[in-house]
């Protein structure tokens, strides 16, 4: 007899997810994870407190500066950066108590530990955690990802911080250097710019977030003073008596300048998490340490599945939530499909970033002949109406078929609008399918309506 039909190292979004969507199918979990409070890099020292500090972050500057052009007088706003720490963590907790309500309501056996996986037989798999032995049928590898260093450079976080560290600052650096503009460099800067320090994101590509559509990328935040260093790397970051010196070179002309910073933040990206789980010697990874699966995301050893940061891929809660749902279908002999043609990408910053699909670069380098169809979001009602009429919707289809191939979007409510792009994609709608769909007046997702019109009369 097995104790368990299914097993679930890891308690994040991939983990949390497969275990709930098994207990639904009938199986008996178990989930394991080494944090008393479930869900993960995502829900501690992720994306839900990021998300905190950006939003109180932006309801301060909103205040201070942008709420007399509606007639509200507000005298001496200021902010108090230990009470929005609080309020940072009070929602982690409650978020937390959540999943252990699921957990509880789906009679999932919730085990705080170290997981190891220490017999691989088919069928008779065991999990070792807080000196216990688990029977298993089923193993579900979901132990994310942990910040990558920087080489040569050592995150000590209290003055080369990585992430986790930009969360728990507790006073406001007065120079802050951020290595990297992607999501998490660009979101990480705007919190802190909006708090006061003078920031300066140096990034080694060409352009900030470089993954998504290149138009977007052109709009950067620079409208907030945050300074970009492009095309630029970093030799070496060195400690001071009261400071640190970032020495950068400059990739078009080989000019080395030196950055004096209070603190850096290291943001260039993240490495799988496969430390002590007990399969070095018996599951594939590839160079990198992503564990190796096929498409009903199992290993080399059956019975034993891995899912979200740990087998790579966009490194997105979202999509790690996708394959954990997936996974537990698989096990449970359904058949489940996740598209990753459709999972959307989004950065929290003001204006926000949303991409889905296809971009510009990706069907011009394979030929397809497309349109382009836009909305400014100057021209819709109800951007003009909350003074976020800056950025625009973006939709490429297909010249013959009609059919949506990408969406890209700069503003306000960019993050909430891509997913009514999603819902078109996943259907495979067409632009005109928009068109022909009546949407409520007046409302930021008329922009995406107005932007796939503009996409069908394109000649």
């Amino acid at each position: 007899m097995t104790d368990y039909d299914l097993i679930v190292i890891g308690g994040g979004p991939s983990g949390y997810k497969c275990a709930i969507a098994a207990a639904r199918l009938g199986l008996k979990v178990a989930c394991i994870d080494k944090n008393s409070i479930f869900g993960g890099t995502c829900l501690r020292v992720g994306c839900i407190p990021s998300k905190v500090l950006l939003h109180s972050s932006y309801q301060y500057v909103h205040t201070k500066n942008d709420l007399s052009k509606l007639g509200i007088k507000v005298k001496d706003s200021s902010f108090e950066l230990k009470e929005m720490l609080e309020y940072k963590d009070a929602r982690v907790q409650e978020l937390g108590k959540g999943i252990e309500y699921l957990f509880n309501l789906h009679k999932i056996t919730k085990i705080n530990g170290l997981g190891k996986i220490t017999a691989f037989d088919q069928g008779n798999l065991e999990v070792s955690v807080e000196g216990k032995t688990l029977k298993t049928k089923n193993v579900v590898i979901a132990t994310g990802s942990n910040v990558s260093p920087l080489p040569g450079v050592n995150i000590d976080e209290k003055n080369v911080i990585s992430s986790t560290g930009a969360l728990f600052l507790i006073e406001v650096p007065k120079r802050l250097v951020v290595i990297g503009a992607g999501a998490i460099g660009l979101e990480m800067s705007s919190v802190w710019k909006r708090l006061g320090s003078e920031v300066t994101v140096v990034e080694f590509l060409d352009r900030i977030a470089a993954a998504m559509d290149g138009e977007l990328s052109k709009s950067s935040l620079q409208k907030q003073g945050i300074k970009f260093l492009l095309s630029t790397k970093v030799e070496g970051i060195k400690q001071n008596s009261n400071s640190l010196s970032v020495k950068v070179c400059s990739a078009q002309d080989n000019q080395i300048n030196t950055i004096e910073a209070d603190k850096v933040l290291i943001a260039v990206g993240r490495k799988p998490c496969t430390e002590g789980l007990g399969i070095d010697e018996k599951i594939e990874k590839d160079n990198r340490s992503f564990v190796q699966v096929n498409n009903r995301y199992e290993t080399n050893v059956k019975g034993i599945f891995a899912i979200g940061d740990v087998i790579g891929g966009a490194m997105l809660a979202h999509k790690a939530e996708e394959e954990g749902v997936a996974v537990a279908e698989i096990i449970a002999a359904q058949s489940p499909h996740v598209d990753y043609g459709i999972i959307p990408s989004v950065i929290y910053t003001q204006p926000a970033v949303s991409s889905i699909g296809k971009t510009e670069e990706e069907l011009k380098s394979t030929g397809r002949k497309y349109k382009v169809g836009k909305c400014q979001f100057a021209a819709n009602g109800r951007a003009k109406i909350t003074d976020d009429a800056e950025g625009f919707v973006k939709v490429l289809t297909c010249s013959t078929t009609d059919t949506i191939l990408g969406v890209h979007i700069i503003g306000a409510y960019a993050d909430t609008l891509i997913n009514e792009a999603v819902v078109a994609m996943a259907y495979g709608a067409a632009a005109e399918d928009i068109y022909r769909t009546c949407h409520s007046h007046p409302d930021i997702n008329e922009a995406f309506r107005d932007a796939c019109i503009d996409a069908f009369f394109k000649k």
